[in-house]
């Protein structure tokens, strides 16, 4: 049954704020399990998994087609690289530069939307654009490595920013008619196989971590991802991929502000003002965005 709500789009962007504060978490509870980034990235869906799988198979799912299950699963893929890079990335640089590096998906969601899906982008989104990636690199200092040379984590970090618009692309594909749970079902188990052949092969070890590193790994799983994507991939359902890339900007300034307390981390005056930056450009993305045709109305939980 499609959803009957009238302010679908109202829900949507209360469903992305509270994921953006939710994922937020996630460089932090990283850097506090401290162990390797194909290890966090695994445990972090498996996690998920435990308790979404069981909860969407026991609400009769939706039967995808061929055409759906390639698009889940390539973007389950897409996000466990993504994962594993970025992790890992956050063991080798600074979390600051992982995080601008990283968060340079939205760049690649808008090209690709527009050269591969011809959807047509205004002036004003990609003023918007400019002004949240401007903003987010005074946030986190990016001037200071202006004409560094890129090491591997950065490197890392990069790629893993390509991954990730990949994963946000091939979602707003797939979940054009197709629910939330049943959509993070397929994913998920997709994600957890792909991590665990990635950590087979690298032959990481899964057990005999200290406790503070498992609660990481656990608030990882159940906040970053349980209740973030959760609420992610419901506004991918509503709102188009570019917006909700843009939007996914305030991440940063969420890691900002709970490394304060977490991490006995201050916020500079130059943090804040891009964090405002920040703010307003994604306020003038979303409200200015060119916006074709909509998908579908998304099945709601």
């Amino acid at each position: 049954m499609r959803s009957t709500n009238p302010h679908p789009k109202v829900l949507a962007y209360l469903a992305l704020a509270a994921g953006v504060f939710c994922i937020g978490s996630s460089a932090i509870f990283v850097k506090l399990a401290g162990v390797p980034g194909a290890v966090s990235a695994f445990y972090r869906v498996l996690i998920a998994g435990i308790i979404v799988v069981p909860w969407g198979l026991s609400r009769r799912p939706q039967s995808p087609s061929r055409k759906q299950l390639v698009l889940i699963a390539c973007g389950g893929a897409f996000f466990a690289v993504d994962l594993v890079l970025w992790n890992t990335s956050l063991l080798l640089t600074s979390a600051a530069t992982a995080t601008l590096l990283a968060n340079n998906a939205p760049l690649w969601v808008g090209l690709s939307a527009l050269l591969l899906f011809r959807e047509k982008l205004s002036a004003s989104y990609w003023c918007g654009l400019v002004l949240s990636l401007a903003g987010m690199a005074i946030l986190v200092g990016a001037m200071s490595i202006t004409g560094v040379q890129l090491n591997l984590g950065d490197l890392l970090a990069l790629i893993a920013s390509v991954f990730y618009a990949g994963y946000l692309l091939t979602t707003q594909k797939a979940r054009a008619s197709i629910d939330t749970l049943t959509f993070m079902t397929i994913s998920l188990t997709a994600t957890v196989l792909v991590l665990l052949v990635v950590n087979l092969a690298m032959g990481t070890t899964l057990v005999g971590y200290s406790r503070r590193s498992w609660l990481a790994l656990l608030g990882l799983g159940l906040i970053t991802h349980t209740g973030g994507w959760l609420a992610i991939n419901y506004a991918l359902g509503h709102l188009r991929a570019a917006s909700v890339s843009v939007t996914l900007l305030g991440q940063v300034i969420v890691t900002a502000l709970l490394s304060i307390p977490v991490l006995g981390e201050s916020l500079s005056p130059h943090q804040i003002f891009g964090g405002a930056i920040v703010l307003s450009g994604i306020y003038f993305a979303n409200q200015r965005a060119a916006r074709p045709n909509p998908p579908p109305p998304a099945v709601t939980l």
